[in-house]
């Protein structure tokens, strides 16, 4: 049954904006989070999408594949570990073993650095495809190195070990992206003010940081920091 939710507070963001914002690619992401058919020898195959989306029972937008910011942060750690050499099938196997344990966004949930070690290092491997995986160290490192830093360094978490907000630039706090502020949309911290609106002005400047910086009451690496990340997500 369809019902409604309260938008106030929550990210929004649009399957293009999404796959920018974690470095995917759109039509991966669109595969991902729809899911798709195929035709076969015995018939037609269907996978079903890795999971539902936070919103898709809302009456209004549910069936537009607007992702959430659970939604995002959940890809953001698909999108991470299959860059990694892991197989979608592998992730995927992941995503449904603890998800019995961890809730129904497993991936991004601060529990998933302990309990999820366990069920990453059971589920990758599984197939043939995941070649790079199959020695246990490399697996190790995969875990070790890549999601436990990609959770711990760039994500506050609320008391129940789920994300609150994210810092998307390594070793700076400048931007974030916070469901709470903005619908979720990348912004200068300390001002609230969209990394594209400032980048933008940046570029009908043609590059015055001190005009710009005046303009929107931010320090220049304030400034430099949403030009940064505005250009690295477009590239």
């Amino acid at each position: 049954m369809s019902q409604r939710h309260s938008l106030v507070g929550t990210g929004l963001y649009r399957i293009p904006r999404a796959a920018q914002l974690v470095g995917a690619d759109v039509r991966s992401v669109r595969r991902w989070l729809k899911g798709y058919s195929r035709q076969t020898a015995s018939g037609t195959s269907v996978t079903q999408p890795l999971w539902l989306l936070q919103y898709s029972d809302d009456e209004e937008i549910g069936g537009d594949y607007v992702l959430g910011f659970k939604d995002l942060m959940e890809l953001r750690m698909v999108t991470q570990l299959i860059r990694q050499g892991v197989s979608l099938q592998a992730v995927r196997a992941t995503i449904e073993v603890a998800r019995k344990d961890l809730g129904p966004y497993p991936l991004q949930s601060k529990r998933f650095l302990t309990d999820g070690k366990r069920i990453f290092m059971d589920m990758v491997g599984v197939s043939a495809q995941d070649r790079k995986l199959v020695d246990v160290r490399r697996r190790q490192y995969v875990f070790d190195r890549i999601i436990r830093p990609a959770l711990k360094d760039q994500i506050d978490f609320d008391g129940n070990g789920q994300p609150l907000r994210w810092f998307p630039l390594p070793r700076k706090r400048l931007i974030v992206i916070d469901p709470c502020r903005q619908f979720g949309h990348p912004i200068i911290e300390r001002t609230g003010v969209p990394t594209i609106t400032v980048q933008q002005s940046y570029v009908a400047e043609k590059g015055a940081l001190d005009f710009v910086s005046r303009l929107w009451r931010a320090t220049p690496q304030e400034v430099m920091a949403a030009v940064e990340f505005e250009q690295r997500v477009a590239a």
